[in-house]
C-alpha cells in the first residue's frame, strides 16, 4: 500500500493488534485556496498507521471524509492489544451508519469507533471515539 492511499473501512474487519491511538485537528484544503480545520484520529493496527479524517461540510453536519494509510508517527503508542474489528450499519438510535467498532478481544469492551453516523439522513456526524479506560491493559488502574 502507498502512503496516503485511501482505505476501504470494511477491509479492516477481523482480528488485529491495536497499538496506538491519538486525536488531533488539522487544516485540510477543501476547495481552491480554502482550508478548514478537520478532526482526525490516527491509530496503529498491525503495525500500520491509519488516519480517519473528518469532512466538516458545515457547522452542523460532518462525516468521515476518508481513511488513509500514512507514515506519520503516533503520539500515543501503547503495548499491542488484541482487537476484533466489527462493521456496524445501524446505530443505537436505529439510524443508518458506517462505523468500525474495535472491541478488546480479552474483555469484550469497545475501545475505538470510527466512521459516520447518520441522524435522520440530514445530520451525518463524524464518529471518532477512543475509550482507553475500556482496554484490558488498563483494568484495575485508577
Amino acid at each position: 500500500m502507498d502512503e496516503n492511499e485511501e482505505i476501504d473501512l470494511e477491509s479492516l474487519v477481523g482480528q488485529h493488534k491495536l497499538s496506538g491511538v491519538d486525536e488531533y485537528a488539522a487544516k485540510f484544503q477543501t476547495y481552491g485556496s480554502h482550508f478548514e480545520d478537520c478532526q482526525c484520529i490516527r491509530f496503529v493496527l498491525d503495525d500500520k498507521t491509519y488516519i480517519a479524517i473528518e469532512d466538516p461540510d458545515d457547522g452542523y453536519r460532518s462525516r468521515m471524509e476518508k481513511l488513509i494509510l500514512t507514515d506519520e508517527k503516533i503520539t500515543n503508542p501503547f503495548p499491542p492489544i488484541d482487537v476484533v474489528v466489527l462493521w456496524r450499519t445501524q446505530s443505537a438510535y436505529n439510524n443508518d451508519c458506517e462505523i468500525l467498532d474495535f472491541i478488546d478481544a480479552k474483555n469484550g469492551k469497545r475501545v475505538l469507533e470510527i466512521g459516520t453516523d447518520n441522524t435522520d439522513d440530514y445530520y451525518p456526524s463524524f464518529v471518532a471515539s477512543f475509550a482507553p479506560e475500556n482496554m484490558s491493559i488498563n483494568e484495575g488502574r485508577g
